[in-house]
């Protein structure tokens, strides 16, 4: 039988567009209660807005130490409890590693190793001590299949995986699930730096998926009966050939 989600109260990273953005939407809608942690104020007041009285704004830089030790502190305090955290911001970089920019790279590999570590982290004790919870990670089918045109970004999620399967297997006594989604390209800002011709040929091809498609997946794995843990969960465009 799948769990219910009405009364829980969910968190996620990077909500105010893309992937996490439709994954608060399809939780709101399955009874949930979500925080919407993100950093750019104008793009999360207006999600906030839209999803209704069920969404919860909460502006955190996940890369500033000083706002990631406050998250939370306030997230308790706005939402009372935490029962599923979606560890989902993120950032892309892609392109040859000759002429690449290494201080994009570090900006990203902060944003998408760092501050997730961080992030989950402070989340931590207090799913400990209630012995449940659920975590979810947004990784990406890079961190389990190298991308030649993205080796930075690929390395990244690697990090990703080895860290969801470490941590699982730590916090299982705990009564936590960990697990990780792993879409393929999905038609987010992330890829905003794709060559325009790469992303006209991707979607007549039908190469990309649409954010609610993840969202979908990651409510299939929340719904899980308790003694289930969805590991990973790769999902791929019908002609990705990945």
């Amino acid at each position: 039988m799948a769990q219910e989600l009405a009364g829980k109260v969910a968190a996620i990273t990077g909500a105010a567009s893309g992937i996490g953005l439709e994954c608060a939407r399809i939780l709101i809608g399955a009874g949930a209660r979500v925080v919407l942690i993100d950093r750019a104020e104008e793009a999360l007041s207006k999600a906030s807005v839209e999803l209704g009285d069920q969404a919860i704004p909460l502006r955190i830089d996940l890369t500033d130490p000083l706002s990631m030790h406050a998250m939370m502190p306030q997230l308790l305090e706005k939402a009372g409890q935490l029962d599923i955290f979606h560890a989902n911001a993120g950032a892309y970089v892609g392109g040859e590693v000759l002429g690449g920019d290494p201080d994009a790279w570090d900006r990203m590999l902060n944003l998408n190793i760092n501050a997730m570590f961080r992030s989950i982290h402070a989340v931590l004790p207090h799913m400990v001590e209630r012995k449940s919870g659920d975590i979810i990670v947004t990784s990406s089918i890079a961190g389990l299949v190298p991308v030649v045109w993205e080796p930075i970004y690929t390395a990244s999620k690697h990090a990703v995986q080895a860290f969801v399967h470490t941590l699982r297997r730590q916090v299982a006594k705990h009564g936590l699930r960990v697990g990780a989604v792993a879409p393929g390209p999905v038609v987010t800002a992330l890829i905003k730096d794709w060559p325009k011709a790469k992303v006209e040929e991707e979607m007549a091809a039908g190469g990309l998926m649409q954010p609610v498609e993840v969202a979908e997946a990651v409510l299939f794995m929340l719904t899980r009966p308790r003694n289930v843990t969805i590991r990973d969960l790769v999902i791929l465009p019908q002609s990705n050939d990945l």
